[in-house]
């Protein structure tokens, strides 16, 4: 059995479609199956046992020699909710539990971290495990994500194969339920489709132009190769950025959505909101070296390519991967 929660959520569906077009069948979703705009990421896909996320403990004390394998995707992943106790419910306790759960029955686990740990990025996007301790995230989300590793890198006990992944701007298919939180490439088809124009947030500071704020997108399908290939590894264990590697603004974004629906350029700007304001990362970009140095070597998708596909495959059908 493979184990993956937030199991109905973006990349959680994601992994499990991948998963199932390698012929692995014995997949046990686990999640809050409450969302039926999320549950919709789960049709059609071959799953042995859906378990809710507040029973799992239980069902993993009765069935864990039949697990081979935990992705544990489930987290609380919206960065303007500041409700600390929230984050250390779901993000860190919840995660502290599954890693002594994986160390007492010896299943290796991936788990999610994010690049929000690196705050506004003083401290570089290396990797490297000796910089985590420096770190300073810009909301609680990130914060929870930054103990979790932290705590992990701590402990005596660890799984016999672990890995954190911090994913960085990740964009694709089965975000549809994903509202605020969904990629600019959704908020984008969604705003073109009704308008044909497209506001994006302006720059407030002197050294970004407007639009010209970068991040490092990354295409779901790329992030769930990069599991897979984890899983059948199973070994190097550690904390790995998860991106393209390169940085590309909005304005790319932008016009990547409006090519891949056939349509005329209409952008303009608007006011950062100003919960976000003062938290708002104005560039990330992933060091990937670290990955590559043990064996990963798949190309990614550039951003036309994932966009392209997204956009032409996905969104103006409404269809799901």
């Amino acid at each position: 059995m493979i184990v993956v929660t937030g199991a109905a959520g973006f990349i959680g569906s994601c992994l499990i479609s991948k998963l199932n077009s390698e012929n692995y069948q014995a997949v046990i979703a686990v999640d809050k199956f409450d969302n039926e705009a999320k549950n919709k990421n789960l049709e059609g896909k071959t799953i042995k046992e859906r378990v809710e996320r507040n029973k799992f403990f239980d069902w993993f004390d009765k069935h864990h020699e039949e697990v081979e394998f935990i992705f544990h995707i489930g987290a609380r992943t919206d960065t303007t909710e500041f409700n600390v106790d929230i984050f250390n419910e779901l993000n860190l306790n919840y995660t502290k539990k599954l890693w002594q759960y994986c160390c007492k029955y010896h299943i290796p686990l991936v788990y999610a971290s994010s690049a929000a740990t690196y705050g506004g990025g003083e401290h570089g996007y290396d990797d490297s495990e000796e910089v985590i301790p420096k770190l300073k995230p810009l909301n609680p989300y990130g914060d929870s994500k930054n103990d979790f590793d932290l705590w992990a890198l701590q402990q005596d006990k660890k799984p016999w194969f672990w890995a954190g992944l911090k994913f960085f701007n990740v964009y694709g298919p089965n975000e549809y339920h994903k509202k605020r939180m969904a990629s600019v490439i959704l908020h984008a088809f969604n705003q073109i489709k009704a308008t044909d124009k497209m506001k994006l947030f302006r720059s407030h500071r002197a050294d970004f132009k407007d639009g010209e704020q970068s991040r490092d997108f990354v295409y779901v399908k790329d992030v769930v190769e990069v599991m897979m290939f984890l899983m059948k590894h199973r070994k190097d264990s550690g904390i790995y950025n998860l991106g393209t590697g390169q940085a590309r603004t909005f304005l790319d974004l932008v016009r990547n959505t409006f090519k891949g629906m056939s349509k005329e350029e209409d952008i303009s700007f608007i006011d950062t909101p100003e919960d976000i304001r003062d938290k708002y990362q104005y560039f990330t970009e992933a060091n990937m070296q670290k990955l590559i140095n043990i064996g990963y070597d798949k190309p990614f998708h550039s951003l036309e390519e994932g966009v392209q596909d997204y956009v032409k495959n996905y969104l103006m059908e409404q269809k799901y991967f």
